[in-house]
């Protein structure tokens, strides 16, 4: 039997559909969320005064380094058990979601 699975996005700010996922990253955390067309230019016109004047860094290397420093300054086992705490649903090995784990760091 063969299938067909359909993915279709929503935009994140109005609920129209979605042309994409925009990623980007502030001050050292990875966001994305998925705009309409509309809402994907408007987001560009906003960054674009900030963008044109600001210098270019090679690609994952900041984030990178952030992210492992944050994975070592935290113990996994205390933020599942905070996670299960909080009404978080987490397994009990493998990767924590990041906003689990966002959440966490907000808390501490």
């Amino acid at each position: 039997m063969a299938k067909t699975i359909v993915t279709q996005y929503t935009d994140d700010i109005d609920g129209s559909k979605a042309q994409g996922t925009v990623r980007f990253t502030y001050n050292g955390a990875a966001y994305e969320i998925d705009l309409s067309a509309k809402n994907a230019k408007a987001f560009e016109k906003a960054l674009d005064p900030y963008i044109s004047v600001a210098r270019k860094v090679r690609a994952g290397k900041a984030t990178r380094r952030a992210r492992d420093v944050r994975s070592a300054n935290r113990n996994l086992a205390e933020v599942r058990a905070w996670a299960q705490e909080n009404g978080y649903t987490v397994a009990d090995r493998g990767r924590i979601p990041s906003a689990v784990i966002e959440a966490f760091e907000r808390q501490h």
